[in-house]
């Protein structure tokens, strides 16, 4: 068995945690790991890493290359790149082709695809239920995980389940997210599961599917080379696997995962799977709550502090505050919108950016200057680079700086800066075993991102900023 991670999202219905430079399945909540780490750790409970591929796009390429090798050097080496978004019946397609030709897998391997931003626990048990996907898989069906529902919820789409067989039971239809009133009807029958969006096929029978259901998919793949499949990404349909396979195919089954499964999609979901206080509220962060019940508060940096309220939802970062009650959370995409609409940075970024280097975070800015904390991991270095429209003034605090300007090399150490005038080609090196991290001052008349032209980068960014 092969697994197909799917980590090219960009959601913003957690805004502001989740934002479209940083999106959900790289974020953790309350500990360590991010959602794509412990996508991956549930996995390797039943596969080695070099059985495990992740999809995602050129944005995000080193944010998962960072994250999963934290977990295996090997997994950095399986990370498949999109060159446009297609939506995931195109990557599932785009991963086969490459299992087939650059890996040289068998048509008669299991894929088991999985979502990157999901929870599942207990972790370790979905060991078990991975191994009946792949029996699934083997006998011909095309699987997938139903949730038993837990409420009548109309944010999911729904399976009814048919005739029972060996690791579940046949898919009697597919169907969208209902209104609350068939939701309930849903509920109550007990002949429908939640859709997980996890799913297991044979390479072989995927192929026959896409070529059955979703010819147009089908005839960018057959016949084509890896290469001319990237090369013609682009004009693949955006289609869901659902759509253009899933609800269509005679051969899908659905295995019942007993198991805590939520798809992280609203903040509501994260107060549901937080623990709670005496006064049932959600707290991560440093947060006072006096006559405060049934709430969730996250903060990232300030005290919040909340008297008498009941019901609501706060969600601090250093750039942005979202306060809503809850039952409101869906709302949170219309605030993206008009963010967007007003061309207002929020809606997109935070505050710390993050590089194939490591990161950067604008502690302040005002005109003609701004002040960041760079964080250099070890063995990193920026691209060559000068700026027309400012100089830069680094002052370490923490770790050893190789820096080199104008062709000349130079150690600064701990509580030593460097100066870096307009026009110099400079570049900042970590040649340590430690992160680097600096205080960088720009001064000028410009202090804009797109004032840096690349001379070299280790990362093939010559192109972008």
């Amino acid at each position: 068995m092969k697994a197909i991670i799917l980590a090219g999202g960009s959601g913003t219905r957690l805004w502001p945690l989740s934002r479209k430079t940083y999106p959900k399945q790289f974020l953790s909540l309350g500990d360590k790991e991010s959602f794509l780490q412990k996508t991956v750790k549930r996995i390797l409970n039943v596969l080695n890493p070099e059985d495990i591929y992740i999809i995602t796009n050129n944005d995000y390429k080193f944010l998962v290359k960072n994250q999963v090798e934290e977990i295996n050097f090997i997994l950095g080496e399986n990370i498949l790149l999109e060159p446009v978004g297609r939506n995931t019946a195109p990557a599932v397609a785009l991963a086969v082709k490459y299992l087939l030709e650059v890996k040289k897998v068998n048509e008669s391997e299991t894929i088991f695809i999985s979502p990157s931003d999901h929870l599942i626990n207990p972790q370790d048990a979905f060991g078990e239920y991975l191994l009946k996907m792949d029996n699934l898989a083997q006998a011909g069906f095309l699987g997938t995980f139903g949730v038993k529902p837990t409420k009548p919820e109309t944010g999911y789409g729904y399976i009814e389940k048919g005739e029972e067989i060996s690791e579940g039971f046949k898919v009697k239809r597919f169907v969208e997210k209902p209104n609350l009133e068939k939701a309930v009807e849903y509920f109550q029958s007990g002949n429908f599961y939640w859709n997980s969006g996890m799913f297991a096929f044979t390479i072989g029978d995927i192929l026959e599917e896409f070529k059955k259901h979703a010819p147009d998919i089908y005839e960018k793949i057959e016949g084509k080379s890896y290469e001319d499949v990237l090369n013609t990404f682009s004009e693949m349909p955006d289609i869901s696997l659902d759509y253009a396979v899933m609800e269509k195919t005679d051969k899908a089954a659905v295995i019942p995962l007993e198991l805590q499964w939520s798809d992280v999609g609203s903040w509501e979901s994260i107060y549901e799977l937080l623990p709670k206080d005496d006064d049932n509220n959600a707290v991560i962060g440093n947060a006072l709550t006096i006559e405060t019940k049934d709430s969730l508060i996250l903060t990232e940096k300030r005290l919040v502090s909340t008297i008498g309220l009941e019901g609501i939802m706060v969600v601090e970062t250093p750039d942005a505050l979202l306060i809503a009650k809850k039952g409101e959370a869906q709302k949170v995409k219309e605030v993206v919108s008009k963010l967007k609409e007003q061309n207002l940075p929020q809606s997109d970024e935070h505050l710390t950016i993050h590089r194939p280097w490591g990161s950067y975070t604008v502690l302040e800015e005002g005109p003609r200057y701004k002040i960041k904390r760079i964080v250099v991991n070890p063995g990193q270095k920026l691209s060559l680079q000068f700026h027309y429209h400012r100089s830069e003034h680094w002052v370490v605090i923490k770790g050893t700086a190789l820096v080199e300007i104008d062709g000349q090399e130079k150690y600064v150490y701990e509580n030593e800066s460097i100066y870096v005038p307009p026009t110099k080609a400079h570049r900042l090196i970590n040649p340590g075993k430690v992160p680097l991290e600096i205080i960088e001052i720009q001064v000028g008349s410009y202090v804009g991102e797109d004032d840096i032209v690349r001379m070299d980068d280790l990362y093939g960014r010559l192109e972008r900023v």
